[in-house]
């Protein structure tokens, strides 16, 4: 199905944006209620690791990083974004993007890799378990979404070669 993944350039904003706000739909995807502009998205995510999926022209799905902090010690850990169109979830894209963003972060000097999931998203927390992530806790009652708290289950991965 996937027939590759790639970079994401600047002109795979449309079909990134589209299957970001799928995900948002979802409401067990993140606590954003509206996607940014490609400007925003772009100064928000590290320059590396930004990887799609591709068959043919088609995205079918994104992975990127973002920083977790701006003091220096913390320059080796990032926060993982995976994002899988509709009609391409359950089919290997996000295990496939998410392998691939770890060996490329890995290139770039990120020693951790971490994620925040909803605990209701078991698809996601499966793939992440599946590339080597583990859950170091549950933040409970972490944030309110349409009125509602929701906790967010962290996981993380330590690479066992950059920064080892």
């Amino acid at each position: 199905m996937v027939t590759s993944i790639q970079a994401m350039r600047p002109e795979d904003w449309g079909p990134v944006l589209a299957i970001y706000k799928e995900g948002i739909a979802t409401g067990h995807a993140t606590f954003e209620t509206d996607a940014p502009g490609w400007d925003t998205w772009d100064a928000s995510h590290i320059k590396h690791s930004r990887v799609v999926a591709r068959q043919g022209e088609s995205v079918l799905g994104w992975a990127a990083l973002s920083g977790v902090s701006d003091r220096c010690v913390y320059g080796g850990v990032a926060e993982v974004s995976v994002y899988v169109a509709g009609a391409h979830r359950g089919k290997g894209v996000g295990r496939r993007l998410l392998e691939a963003m770890v060996a490329e972060s890995e290139k770039n000097g990120i020693w951790t890799l971490q994620a925040g999931i909803f605990p209701e998203n078991a698809g996601s927390v499966a793939i992440h378990e599946k590339c080597g992530f583990r859950q170091v806790g549950r933040r409970e009652r972490l944030g309110t979404m349409n009125g509602k708290w929701r906790d967010v289950l962290l996981l993380e991965r330590r690479s066992t070669t950059t920064g080892a």
